[in-house]
């Protein structure tokens, strides 16, 4: 929750970025590209040009994101099996910037919160402020509390990130292998 708060007074108007790319580039989460000519270009570690303090902690965000069920728990674990685990928590937190830019531009609520689990946080957060104590009434926040529903939940996000996983288990990050002829097998004398 703080993090949203944050985020969102980092960001200000998210109008004046008109694509998510834009978001990630102002907050340095962006990987360097080094071209020259017609070559190849050269990907490298991330520009850190921009907001330090919003991607530390979209990065901490991710890391918490790694570790409770969802898409972007299947997207690190993905990520961490090719590349480690310091650069998935980075490509998490660019996914977040890029989700964070979908959720604010659209108006919309991410499909897969837990609603009993952000109702918590969000009465946390009112009575941190210094909202009076509604003692005996059971608000929105009450649901967290019953075991068999907090699971449920959980088992429902689950089902997100497995569904995820399958989707993009046969994604191939450099593109479908081309057939090579008997001209490139040759070995060369």
């Amino acid at each position: 929750m703080t993090v949203a708060l944050a985020m969102k007074a980092a960001i200000g108007d998210v109008s004046r970025f008109i694509d998510p790319q834009k978001l990630v580039s102002y907050l340095g989460l962006n990987p360097s590209v080094r071209q020259s000519g017609p070559g190849p270009a050269y990907h490298g570690r991330i520009t850190k040009q921009g907001r330090g303090h919003a991607r530390g902690m979209l990065v901490e965000a991710a890391w918490a994101a790694a570790r409770a069920p969802g898409p972007l728990r299947a997207l690190f674990l993905r990520v961490r099996a090719r590349r480690g685990q310091h650069v998935a928590a980075v490509a998490t937190a660019r996914k977040l910037a890029i989700v964070i830019w979908h959720l604010l531009t659209k108006d919309e609520s991410y499909a897969w919160a837990r609603p009993s689990l952000h109702a918590k946080k969000l009465r946390d957060v009112e009575l941190k402020a210094g909202h009076r104590p509604a003692r005996g009434q059971k608000g929105a926040a009450h649901a967290y509390n019953i075991k068999s529903h907090r699971e449920e939940e959980r088992r429902w996000v689950e089902q997100a990130e497995t569904a995820y996983a399958r989707f993009v288990a046969g994604w191939n990050p450099r593109g479908p292998k081309k057939a090579r002829t008997d001209a490139a097998n040759e070995v060369r004398r």
